[in-house]
């Protein structure tokens, strides 16, 4: 069974999650396909669209702890689909600019890719992270911690979310490492309401908290990000 990211191109109609952001104070759009989908409380374990501002204030606030975390304890880039291709590449060929060659064992060849966190075209796939919108780390601090391993495997290798994991050059993510909103924020000004939109998208979907410096800065970008919605679906 395919994953839906291989299957977006014949079922577009049925994405699970799609972002719409604006830059502030740009007029620019981001180039995703429009939100739709009826105004639907995350709580209620129902997809729908949100505005930026409002999603956010669906988002539980609590503090958060990092006890007992080890990297280990989510299971990274399983063969889901036993096609061949594990997670991360299944993320490089639904992200490629150019597609790359698929060769024996889904080895990856040629290819460009853009990295939106700081608007940088990639044409070399080992010069690419899969990132974590929401990075491992902030997931057990913000619930993870609670969930069985088989849940904590699904959210690591989430690929029935178009914007859940995404294709980044290594600064950048190198840069972010653990870090939330209110710590890091991509350095493109063409990234910052994509970014933001992205990551309450995956925190709704994954029913995680944010703590209260997070949920500050979230709200201070999503004030100039007037057009951008939230799509969604509460994961299994």
């Amino acid at each position: 069974m395919f994953s839906s990211r291989r299957l977006v191109g014949l079922a577009c109609a049925l994405f699970i999650l799609t972002v719409t952001a604006c830059t502030p104070g740009s007029g620019h759009q981001d180039a995703k396909p429009p939100s739709v989908g009826p105004s639907t409380s995350a709580s209620e374990g129902k997809s729908g669209t949100l505005r930026l501002t409002d999603a956010i204030g669906r988002l539980k606030v609590a503090r958060e702890s990092r006890s007992g975390y080890e990297r280990d304890k989510f299971r990274l880039w399983v063969d889901a689909d036993h096609d061949g291709c594990d997670t991360r590449k299944e993320v490089l060929l639904s992200e490629a600019v150019k597609k790359p060659t698929q060769g024996t064992g889904c080895k990856l060849t040629g290819g460009s890719w853009r990295s939106y966190y700081e608007d940088k075209t990639v044409s070399d796939a080992r010069k690419l992270d899969i990132d974590h919108v929401v990075p491992l780390a902030e997931a057990w601090d913000s619930g993870a911690s609670k969930w069985t391993a088989e849940r904590r495997e699904s959210y690591a290798n989430d690929l029935d979310a178009e914007r859940s994991l995404v294709a980044v050059s290594l600064g950048p993510n190198r840069a972010k490492g653990d870090k939330d909103p209110a710590e890091w924020m991509p350095p493109a000004k063409d990234a910052t309401c994509t970014y933001a939109t992205d990551w309450v998208t995956a925190k709704l979907r994954w029913r995680l908290t944010a703590d209260r410096a997070e949920a500050k800065a979230l709200r201070t970008v999503a004030a100039g990000c007037k057009a951008a919605t939230v799509t969604f679906r509460p994961a299994p």
